[in-house]
């Protein structure tokens, strides 16, 4: 069923207000998680000179933005809950863009990284080709674009009030290159479980 302009409208508002109501218990749900091996991944993979310009897309409170910004790069972060993005930015220091994933307006060229945890999951499979476009048009010739998603086989919908959208290996890697990223790297978390205990896919694309 293809969703109409009115739909994504209520897709958007009703994800981003279920994060801004919960902004604070977000906050302490997911402050201590350990997601060094992902951002290991990202910064691995770029293969220009550092300190390296990152785009944390769906930054939440800035958790991530303020690890970047210890490793001495240039991180900006992308949130669409206004009470995430103000509460990013006091933490965090960096600058962060209020967008909504549905309706982004970045600068062409500028990042040699896209770190996007836990976020590309909201967009609805219908628009992840235009988003992924989006996000490969703002990365630098040779960038790397990281996402690490909850798997799954196609599922899509509401979850309470948050929409989402679940896909395989093989499904993510034909929606990336259809995009024009080339495929650097993948593995399953948490680390060191057996696969059927590892929900996440976290992946690592570049742009040739």
């Amino acid at each position: 069923m293809t969703l109409t302009a009115e739909d994504l409208e209520r897709i958007a508002a009703s994800t981003l207000s279920h994060y801004d109501r919960r902004a604070e218990d977000f906050w302490a749900a997911t402050r201590d998680h350990d997601v060094s091996q992902n951002i290991a991944a990202l910064l691995g993979a770029i293969e220009a000179p550092p300190p390296f310009e990152i785009l944390d897309f769906g930054c939440g409170p800035g958790r991530d933005l303020l690890a970047f910004k210890r490793l001495g790069h240039l991180a900006t972060g992308l949130e669409g809950a206004p009470r995430l993005a103000e509460m990013a930015r006091a933490y965090s220091g960096c600058e962060v863009l209020q967008q909504n994933f549905l309706a982004l307006d970045l600068p062409p060229g500028r990042f040699d990284g896209v770190f996007a945890n836990a976020a590309l999951f909201h967009v609805p499979t219908q628009e992840l080709p235009r988003v992924l476009r989006e996000l490969h048009a703002t990365l630098k010739p040779g960038g790397v674009l990281f996402s690490s998603n909850p798997r799954g086989v196609g599922e899509e919908g509401w979850s309470g009030a948050r929409y989402s959208a679940f896909h395989d290996l093989e499904a993510w890697r034909s929606h990336m290159s259809v995009a024009g990223f080339a495929e650097v790297a993948h593995y399953y978390r948490p680390a060191g479980l057996p696969l059927e205990q590892q929900p996440w896919l976290a992946s690592v694309w570049r742009k040739p």
